[in-house]
């Protein structure tokens, strides 16, 4: 007899098989959930990706996905052998420009005889172990610090030390070493000190520029609309030529601000602009639920925000944050409309050099090289955050 305090059939009550189910039975165990009855469990408790069956049924499992598929074979089978012979198989590695020119491939020799010209600009070749001591010391803190063991006080500490340690190595002048001025840096270290301080210089300026847009006194929300939209409707080449030019017009006689530092400050404010929105979109995602929680709990403005707030918005936003990060880096090539040489601009001017000068697509690769194995690492290291905050958010 059916228990009248239960509101299940006896049907719901049949105890649930543990071994292996036959997938009829299956199927009909899981008729009140038909979108997953449709994927059914395989043997090994994994689903089976072999690649014929995938290519079937991703690629060739409609006649519009079959003709798209070879039309994609056929382009691929027209350019991929080609370039790869430009690119591989008949390139000269080595030798000069006599030899590139019998070669029927790419021309890498220019990158052998101009690669410290392209990384380091025009400071001074005796001198340019400095700032490739620079450069490594720069990117090995940002390795350290994408790690996640070592975010800890003392990292703080370290980056302090890099970063007086790379102006001792540019800059020279004390400990035996040669004055250079910054008008002789160029290439790599100016594209990568351009790029990381302007992002870790404007990424606190964005988060408080999100928070006073949202702001309930109007003085405050005023200035950063203001400020936002002022930034976000120019483009960051007029920012730039208004740092270089314009800025210096309005200081006093004799009074003079370093170009490198006018450019990194029109780049941080550029770049915070459109990064005060991302942070912004994030803030409009949280839950109102979250904020009245805290106000329950009695927390300040503060302690709301930096506790419970800012950490959910910006896990929410960080892809686009990224996507901004990407953007600075790549902008740094308009540096060179204010007179500063970074990596792409001392890539155009290895190129000036007539024995070398048909060879200028092999350079821009390289370049574009570079360019891409910073920002692919930007991409995956974000992933790697989305992940660890996912993970985390999960529990």
């Amino acid at each position: 007899m059916r228990d009248p305090m239960s509101n299940h059939s006896p049907a719901d009550q049949a105890p649930i098989p543990t071994g292996p189910v036959a997938p009829a039975r299956w199927a009909a165990s899981y008729e009140e959930e038909p979108t997953q009855a449709s994927a059914p469990p395989q043997a090994n408790g994994m689903t089976a990706l072999k690649p014929f069956g995938w290519a079937k049924d991703n690629l060739f499992n409609t006649p519009l996905n079959t003709v798209l598929t070879l039309a994609c074979l056929g382009l691929l089978w027209l350019v991929v052998p080609p370039m790869a012979n430009w690119l591989l198989l008949n390139a000269s590695w080595s030798g000069s420009s006599e030899a590139c020119r019998e070669a029927a491939g790419a021309c890498w020799s220019v990158i052998v005889v101009k690669h410290r010209l392209i990384f380091f600009g025009t400071y001074p070749y005796d001198e340019q172990w400095r700032p490739f001591l620079a450069c490594a010391l720069f990117v090995a803190m940002l390795g350290a610090s994408g790690v996640r063991a070592f975010w800890r006080p003392w990292l703080a500490g370290a980056w302090a030390l890099t970063l007086l340690g790379m102006g001792v190595l540019m800059w020279g002048g004390v400990a035996g070493l040669s004055y250079v001025p910054n008008d002789r840096w160029g290439g790599l270290p100016i594209t990568l000190m351009l790029s990381v301080f302007s992002i870790a210089i404007a990424f606190p300026l964005s988060i408080l520029l999100a928070l006073g847009r949202q702001s309930s006194l109007p003085a405050i929300r005023t200035f950063c609309v203001g400020f936002i939209e002022t930034m976000r409707g120019v483009p960051l080449v007029s920012v730039l030529f208004m740092a270089s030019v314009m800025f210096p017009l309005f200081l006093p006689e004799g009074v003079t601000v370093d170009k490198l530092l006018r450019a990194l400050a029109g780049m941080t404010l550029f770049t915070a602009a459109y990064l005060a929105e991302a942070v912004r979109g994030g803030l409009q995602a949280i839950p109102k639920g979250q904020y009245e929680a805290a106000d329950a709990l009695g927390l300040s403005y503060w302690q709301k925000t930096v506790l419970i707030v800012l950490p959910q918005a910006l896990r929410i936003v960080i892809p686009p944050i990224v996507n901004q990060f990407i953007s600075a880096f790549k902008d740094t090539s308009l540096v060179t409309i204010v007179g500063l040489y970074d990596l792409l601009t001392a890539a155009t001017v290895a190129t000036t050099d007539p024995e070398w000068r048909p060879y200028f697509a092999e350079v821009y690769v390289f370049a574009g090289l570079m360019f891409w194995i910073f920002c692919f690492s930007m991409s995956r290291y974000s992933q790697w955050l989305e992940r660890l905050a996912n993970r985390y958010n999960r529990r």
